[in-house]
């Protein structure tokens, strides 16, 4: 326990490599989607007689495309976070380059990422998460807080989190404070009484703690160096029923 118990009534919570292992993930979905886009794309160029010295992968490797959203993000700041823009425009030009009409290259881009976004919910959350998730809904408020593109309401544990944030779509990626202010309004919850769950120092502590809430940073390769006043380090998520019965000073 503390020394004074705490009272919390909402957690905020990351999503990728949080509630799930996300480099898998996001592997299989960069590598599938494109596949997809290239084989489909030389079949319809194919049928109609259409089909270039070079198929559209060979003619730009996944690293280009990788440089191409690096660079409209340069280019546009704003949307920096927003990563299905950056990469359904970044293809549109690909494939405007590539030959295809404005309109045709439109279609395809927005096949791509249809793609893309049935790959990238293909996540598995640890095994613990859904009855944590259980049974932290039933005594507290809950939302979760990404700079992903996973939209949660696709997965079986959007049903836990009736706030989501989606900080990229809505141009303030973390660690902008303002994706923590949305959460915590439509929690209806102060800061001092909430809890944030994440695993970047950057992106999830630093903020959650400027505006100060309390923080369980999921950071198992770190050694046990004491942590600021608000900062509880957590090897898994399955630790935090444990972190919350010192904080609350009530079991969970």
């Amino acid at each position: 326990m503390t020394d004074r118990p705490l009272r919390i009534e909402a957690i905020t919570f990351d999503l990728d490599d949080t509630l799930w292992d996300n480099h898998g993930v996001m592997v299989a979905t960069e590598t599938g989607h494109y596949a997809w886009l290239d084989d489909e794309l030389a079949d319809w160029l194919r049928l109609r007689g259409r089909m270039p010295r070079q198929r559209f992968a060979e003619r730009f490797p996944l690293e280009s495309f990788e440089q191409r959203r690096r660079a409209l993000a340069r280019a546009h700041p704003l949307h920096r976070g927003d990563f299905t823009w950056l990469r359904e425009r970044a293809l549109r030009e690909m494939l405007g380059e590539y030959g295809l009409d404005p309109a045709a290259a439109e279609q395809w881009a927005g096949a791509t990422m249809e793609r893309f976004m049935a790959l990238r919910h293909r996540v598995a959350p640890h095994p613990e998460v859904e009855p944590l998730l259980t049974s932290l809904g039933e005594r507290y408020r809950l939302a979760s807080i990404t700079n992903g593109n996973v939209e949660i309401e696709r997965l079986s544990l959007g049903r836990h989190f009736p706030v989501a944030i989606a900080a990229g779509a809505m141009l303030a990626p973390k660690p902008d404070a303002r994706p923590f202010l949305a959460a915590l309004a439509r929690l209806a919850t102060a800061p001092a009484r909430a809890l944030h769950v994440g695993d970047s120092w950057r992106e999830d502590v630093e903020p959650a703690r400027r505006l100060g809430m309390q923080v369980a940073w999921i950071s198992p390769h770190v050694d046990h160096t004491p942590m600021p006043p608000g900062v509880h380090r957590l090897d898994h998520v399955r630790e935090l029923p444990e972190l919350l019965t010192r904080l609350t000073g009530r079991p969970h």
